[in-house]
């Protein structure tokens, strides 16, 4: 989501450090400096420096990675049949909105960096649509994330009720709930005039910063969610243990050696060998659903620990700026905003790395391209 600045034009690009602040002689047209002693030189625009040269690659690394390597993961769920199921479809939708975040609301916000001031000089219309793409995708994209751990606690806790077919249903509409939460919370400020994105005396392209839609979409769009991801991790790891736990307490050595020595030796033989088989195949199948399970709950715990640290520094910021009419400065702005945007480049790297279908997916589909 695109971050305000409440303090006016910021001359330089919010990367830079260290400009000289600069005056425009309504004359001759020239930048000018000034001296310690009052004197007037002309001075010329500063070029970009390496630091901002640095960052603005990293950025773009950052733009093409997170779009590669979501469409990557939509066309292995597109192309292998096995992954057109719950909780792919979780997936899926978690990766439309990230590359959609990389594709349309990235690229428009790098621009919007390296413009003097942060002005937008797109358009009042282009700045519509980018505003509502950038609630939209990104409110999506962390609503996606809470419901892979509802379908993950769910999978844990309720294993008998939770069927298939109603985790099918179950996931449907809790992809249906986050898109048209995340479109009503895009659209509201143009729907029911809560605020301008636009201004153009400032030529500044921002998120509404009407006080009551700053509550309304920064607890709609990441506290509301995030009350749900801790709640469900908290559960998940409260039924996880109590499950490992009473399994290992089950868990009672058989008395085989007393038993095989009351048998004559061709029953012991045979005894030994059911015995042996039996147990080995009840022990490895417990303990590769265990196994199973404990990836899953750290894959989720993972997910959600990016996920806070990611987002929570830029919507503090949005919802407590304009509720006390104060703000950050631009440098700082600009590292909450893109810190955000790099949670749907950690998204799939989290999801893929605790799964080794994706894995054995991604070779099988390099391979035939070969």
């Amino acid at each position: 989501m695109e971050v305000s600045n409440l303090s006016g034009a910021t001359p330089g690009i919010a990367f830079t450090q260290g400009l000289d602040s600069c005056s425009e002689s309504p004359n001759s047209g020239r930048d000018v400096g000034y001296t310690p002693g009052g004197l007037i030189l002309p001075s010329r625009e500063p070029p970009f420096s390496i630091f901002t040269v640095l960052v603005v690659t990293l950025l773009v690394l950052l733009i093409a990675a997170t779009f590669l390597w979501n469409l990557l993961v939509l066309v292995t769920i597109l192309r292998v049949r096995t992954f057109h199921r719950v909780p792919h479809n979780l997936v899926a939708s978690t990766a439309v909105s990230d590359v959609l975040v990389a594709a349309l609301v990235m690229p428009l916000s790098l621009v919007s960096e390296l413009s003097a001031g942060r002005r937008w000089q797109l358009g009042r219309s282009l700045c519509h649509v980018w505003i509502s793409f950038d609630v939209l995708c990104c409110t999506a994209s962390i609503w996606n994330v809470a419901a892979i751990a509802l379908d993950r606690y769910w999978t844990i806790t309720r294993h008998l009720q939770y069927t298939l077919r109603t985790r099918r249903r179950a996931s449907a509409l809790m992809i249906g709930i986050t898109w048209a939460l995340s479109a009503l919370i895009a659209l509201a400020p143009l729907l029911f005039g809560w605020g301008e994105a636009y201004d153009a005396r400032l030529q500044r392209c921002q998120v509404s910063q009407e006080p009551s839609y700053a509550v309304f979409s920064t607890c709609g769009a990441f506290y509301l969610p995030l009350a749900v991801v801790l709640f469900v991790y908290w559960k998940i790891y409260k039924a996880a243990k109590f499950r490992f736990g009473r399994r290992r307490r089950a868990v009672v050595p058989l008395p085989a050696t007393k038993q095989a020595k009351e048998e004559p030796q061709e029953a012991e033989m045979v005894f030994t060998a059911r015995c042996r088989a039996t147990v080995t195949f009840q022990t490895s199948g417990d303990s590769w659903r265990e196994q199973k399970e404990k990836r899953a709950a750290m894959m989720v715990g993972i997910l959600i620990g990016v996920f806070v640290l990611c987002w929570i520094p830029f919507f503090l910021t949005e919802l407590i700026s304009p509720l006390c009419a104060c703000s950050l400065p631009p440098i700082w702005k600009s590292i909450f905003l893109w810190l955000g945007y790099s949670n749907s480049f950690f998204n799939p790297l989290i999801y893929t790395a605790f799964n080794k279908n994706y894995n054995n997916a991604f070779k099988s589909l390099f391979s035939k391209q070969r």
